[in-house]
């Protein structure tokens, strides 16, 4: 039985595909593109299927004996639910990459789904939201009484191509927080604050953002007030908070036609030795109501070189049946602990 990577052509599943060549994975690649998946799949001299995802009859057919989907191809707005339907008539897991909480909220609700196919469901399995989703769990573990949760990335790299169009896609719905356990809509750029990323980087000002840890981190932890932050520079955090009158603009047809098509004549992400000389920061903190605070601080490889590591080893680790059935999170299967075990991380606790 294999994992089948789907979106292997994609910037971040070439990644993960040619990791999982490296490793003897037995990973067939997949994607719309089959002149593109052809050519990655005799180069790493892996089996290839291509396939679009509008035909349920012919997702079956792609999935015959495949134990596990790692889907790679975003907006996963538009390819998690087929993907997913498909893996619970299949019974292969079902994993994905993606940051975006309506996604990770959706599949969220289809836990019993999943209980009664006897398959995982475990989306985030990368960059956004293993080492948040670790270091969420880790804050919560020193402070059971917590109620609030705020988290904060400093990502130190420029984004994929893919998350670029994910973004434009989901650029007019403005910001996110959880409130009392309920997802709240915000105005773009809401809140800012001061965060201390440590010695490598000190304070930098970070803005609220609707990251998926919105959705993750409440369900890992249980905690009912979520925020998260990015450290951004000021012209950044300037355009997001222009972009609560732009909202309108950015959801037309037309706008989103023309971003994205910049967007796709750029690079598909950083380089190799981008990835290889950068590294990315998180940082999370818990507090009750009595005013305790529980801060740690994390350091990762960069985010995209981070992702092809986690989501391979989660994919794996789904084939050999160590991801419980249902819907899960990278910190609920796995533990707080799991994102240490990555070469190049390293936690902190931070005395308050």
């Amino acid at each position: 039985m294999s994992l089948l990577i789907y979106g292997a052509n994609g910037y971040t599943g070439e990644l993960i595909a040619r990791r999982a060549a490296a490793a003897g994975v037995p990973a067939v690649l997949a994607g719309r593109n089959a002149g593109a998946v052809a050519a990655l799949a005799v180069e790493l001299g892996r089996e290839q299927r291509a396939f679009a995802l509008d035909d349920p009859a012919t997702l079956d057919r792609a999935l015959y004996g495949i134990r596990a989907v790692l889907n790679c191809a975003g907006p996963f707005s538009r390819t998690a639910a087929p993907l997913v339907a498909a893996c619970l008539r299949g019974r292969a897991h079902y994993l994905d990459i993606t940051g975006e909480v309506a996604v990770l909220e959706a599949l969220a609700a289809r836990d019993r789904d999943a209980h009664a196919a006897g398959i995982a469901l475990l989306p985030g399995a990368g960059f956004d939201v293993v080492p948040s989703d670790c270091l969420a769990a880790h804050v919560a573990r020193r402070l059971p009484s917590a109620t609030r949760l705020a988290l904060a990335f400093s990502a130190g790299t420029r984004m994929s191509r893919g998350t670029a169009l994910t973004t434009i896609e989901n650029a007019h719905r403005g910001g996110l927080v959880r409130r009392d356990g309920q997802l709240l809509r915000v105005p773009s750029g809401w809140r800012t604050r001061a965060i201390d990323f440590g010695p490598d980087l000190g304070a930098r000002t970070a803005i609220t953002i609707p990251w998926g840890d919105v959705a993750t981190a409440y369900h890992t932890t249980g905690i009912r007030d979520i925020e998260v932050y990015v450290a951004v520079p000021l012209a950044v955090r300037a355009a997001l908070r222009a972009s609560r009158v732009l909202g309108p603009l950015l959801a037309t047809g037309a706008v989103k036609r023309a971003l994205a098509a910049r967007i796709r004549r750029g690079p598909a992400g950083p380089t190799a030795d981008e990835r290889a000389g950068r590294s990315s920061h998180l940082w999370a903190e818990a507090r009750d109501d009595a005013g305790q605070i529980a801060v740690a601080r994390l350091r990762t490889p960069e985010s995209y070189e981070l992702t092809s590591m986690t989501a391979l080893d989660l994919a794996t680790r789904a084939l050999r049946g160590e991801i419980a059935a249902g819907f899960q999170t990278p910190a609920r299967a796995c533990g707080p602990d799991y994102v240490l075990a990555f070469p190049g991380v390293a936690r902190e606790d931070v005395a308050e």
